[in-house]
């Protein structure tokens, strides 16, 4: 099988979504997005980059407290398009061990930042990990599309099952505070739920 164990869509029944933000934590913006899911009780999964969890230990311990999802993001954020099988296997490692050391938290999901990862890379994750990729990008790193555009994209390609990717660090923490909170109040009034991975 070339895509092992790689998933796409959530599982489950009735009006649920799966919220994730990749790259954090981030000080003024994961913190941020925490407050933001909060006010509406809703749950999302943390794709968290290892050096970031290192940087800033009691932001990703907020997170975890709060009670959401974590996933592995790579120690460095890797592109596996552009290192060999063996260092983004020891890259996702040392992720793994920064999260149990600091967090004291195992995590059985992995997502590829950029989406990138060769069948090698994934075929050998996959002994381990759920590759969870996504069915809906938020577009809140294109600086090139309006968000307003992102908005109304993501609200009019939402459906039970969606798995949407934010991102919650410092390139998209301005167009981010411009769509989560809005996205979050259409996903309460269509009466959608968020669930895990």
């Amino acid at each position: 099988m070339l895509y092992p164990k790689r998933i796409w869509k959530g599982t489950g029944l009735g009006q649920k979504v799966t919220l994730t933000f990749d790259d954090g934590p981030i000080p003024g913006v994961t913190d941020w997005v925490l407050e933001e899911l909060a006010k509406r009780a809703l749950t999302a999964t943390f794709f968290m980059v290892g050096d970031n969890v290192r940087k800033h230990p009691s932001l990703a311990q907020e997170v975890l407290a709060a009670g959401h999802q974590l996933g592995n993001h790579t120690y460095h954020h890797l592109s596996g398009w552009k290192v060999s099988t063996k260092t983004y296997l020891e890259d996702v490692a040392a992720c793994d061990f920064i999260l149990e050391d600091t967090l004291g938290v195992q995590t059985d999901f992995f997502r590829p930042p950029y989406g990138w990862i060769s069948p090698r890379q994934a075929q050998a994750l996959s002994k381990q990990k759920t590759i969870a990729m996504w069915s809906l990008l938020s577009y809140d790193f294109d600086s090139s599309l309006a968000t307003e555009a992102s908005l109304q994209k993501c609200k009019a390609q939402t459906k039970p099952g969606t798995i949407l990717v934010f991102h919650d660090q410092e390139k998209t923490k301005d167009r981010l505070r411009k769509i989560l909170p809005c996205y979050l109040d259409f996903l309460v009034s269509e009466g959608f739920e968020t669930q895990g991975l």
